[in-house]
């Protein structure tokens, strides 16, 4: 189902989005070595309880944490534990939801622990930036691929730090957001030769898009607990997120602090509107 959504529920998903910003600002202070994915855990569920919010994860479907925390190879899902510590060196991917009055907010980060390889930095960078090129090719009456095309693009742009290729991960996209985490349409973060264009973006249509590009190839597999993908080759991957809308002034970034109109204005080349 595609949720076109009133002024209003945009407006509960950017209260819904402040809190995955904020939680995630906490989170990305608190990575050191040291730290256990567990306890990484149990300060989001405190920030949640503070902001009288909800966790989108909790229960998804069986998910017993509120944060997905994915290290080095691990792209996405990974469970909390207090087995996984993260060491000088490693990136850690922080994946997390919120609610508020029924709408969700979900972003995500990966973080450098202590002193990180110069190539795996700039598959962060490639991949952030990628992310927001993606928001920025969004526009009323464009299409959904749009955004794909943007997030590819850029990738493809960019060259590799050891002369390959980056992984585009292709199994996991973004999606649609509203009154559930997961609605329609797919966001994919590439456009296949017979893809097609997708739905347009008008007023209240709120999507997720989440780029995951690995330092290695785009093969995936899933780990025994049934939740963590991890890269097929044992290559690092990257992960970033954010849920958007698009309104008359442009993108608007729900769960980015300050929206991120300035920074898509950058990329767009327009000047960004108060």
């Amino acid at each position: 189902m595609i949720q076109i959504k009133t002024p209003a529920e945009i407006a509960l998903m950017r209260r819904a989005g402040l809190v995955v910003g904020e939680t995630l600002a906490i989170l990305r202070d608190a990575v050191e070595p040291g730290i256990s994915t567990a306890d990484l855990d149990q300060i989001a569920r405190k920030a949640l309880a503070d902001r009288d919010a909800s966790s989108s994860f909790l229960g998804y479907h069986g998910f017993p944490a509120t944060v997905c925390t994915s290290i080095n190879g691990e792209i996405v899902h990974g469970i909390p534990s207090k087995k996984a510590v993260v060491r000088d060196g490693d990136v850690i991917s922080i994946d997390f939801g919120a609610i508020v009055e029924g709408y969700h907010g979900d972003a995500a980060i990966t973080v450098p622990v202590g002193t990180v390889a110069p190539q795996v930095l700039e598959l962060l960078r490639v991949t952030e930036e990628s992310l927001w090129h993606g928001m920025a090719a969004a526009h009323l009456g464009g299409r959904q691929i749009d955004i794909s095309r943007g997030v590819e693009d850029y990738i493809r742009s960019q060259p590799h730090p050891t002369g390959g290729s980056w992984g585009i991960v292709e199994e996991y996209v973004g999606h649609g957001i509203g009154t559930e985490m997961h609605q329609d349409p797919q966001i994919h973060n590439y456009v296949g030769p017979r893809m097609p264009k997708g739905v347009e973006i008008v007023p209240g249509l709120a999507l997720a898009v989440e780029p995951m590009v690995n330092l290695g190839g785009r093969h995936t597999r899933v780990l025994e607990d049934g939740w963590t993908v991890v890269t097929a080759d044992g290559s690092v991957s990257a992960h970033f997120e954010h849920t958007f809308t698009v309104d008359a002034d442009g993108p608007w970034v729900l769960t980015a602090l300050d929206g991120g109109r300035e920074r898509i204005a950058a990329i767009s080349g327009v000047a960004a509107s108060a």
